[in-house]
């Protein structure tokens, strides 16, 4: 099956849809809820959701859902969708654009499609493991082969100290480049799209994981935990051009 052909348009319409709610609360002075975890929530988070989560049941009613904000449904059903709403929460929160929506699609239980989408940018990147398309075009990792040319990104920096450790990753930052924070999604589609080499993440939630691993994987690129193992049953990221990544792991453990 061609999960693109197959499923790609239906993708669209979830993140066309789900943007228009965002786009509405975007820069505004909305209320911001604190969840179980202390991570930030907002009433864009749970419509969007919401609004996803009917397009599949009406679209697709034996499919499962997992979703970040209303959790699971269904979620033993061969073909499972996986939506975090907002990524990058915090971004949205504080005006950045660095923040957009995840939907990935499962095939028993394996990541078969994947969407980071881009509210405010109009920017659809989704990948199916072979081939990953931004707009409609093709986009590949680059294929830096030194670190020392390397753009190296992150989501927060202080999770580095309190899930891995701080001194392996402090000596990889002197390795690279280049060392910023342009993290959450936005990370990936930056290496996916060739514009930075490595993205790493020491703790992630399946809503957070799933769409990224089609995608960096169509790019060309290689996606583990933060050991090396399959990201589908990690808590972790790394993904990096296949010349590097290899180098990464081998610096981090």
């Amino acid at each position: 099956m061609n999960f693109i052909d197959e499923f790609g348009p239906f993708c669209k319409i979830l993140a066309e849809q789900s943007s228009g709610i965002i786009r509405q609360y975007f820069r505004k002075h909305i209320e911001v809820d604190s969840k179980s975890d202390n991570s930030p929530v907002t009433i864009a988070d749970k419509k969007s959701e919401e609004l996803m989560r009917n397009l599949i049941r009406k679209e697709f009613p034996e499919h499962g859902i997992i979703g970040e904000e209303f959790g699971e449904e269904n979620a033993d059903a061969d073909f499972v969708w996986v939506l975090d709403p907002i990524d990058g929460t915090k971004s949205f929160i504080c005006g950045a654009l660095s923040f957009g929506t995840l939907i990935a699609l499962l095939y028993k239980n394996q990541p078969v499609l994947g969407v980071i989408n881009h509210p405010v940018l109009n920017e659809f990147l989704i990948g199916d493991n072979n081939i990953c398309l931004l707009n409609g075009n093709r986009v590949k990792v680059r294929e830096k082969e030194n670190l020392s040319e390397a753009v190296l990104l992150t989501t927060d920096h202080l999770n580095i100290k309190k899930y891995q450790n701080e001194k392996k990753f402090d000596q990889l930052i002197n390795s690279v480049w280049l060392y910023r924070n342009w993290g959450d999604c936005y990370g990936y589609y930056l290496v996916a799209t060739g514009f930075a080499d490595i993205m790493i993440d020491p703790i992630m939630s399946v809503w957070d994981t799933m769409a990224l691993i089609p995608i960096i994987n169509g790019a060309g690129g290689i996606i583990t935990d933060y050991h090396g193992n399959n990201p589908v049953k990690g808590n972790s990221i790394i993904a990096a051009s296949p010349k590097i990544h290899s180098k990464v792991i081998e610096i981090l453990n």
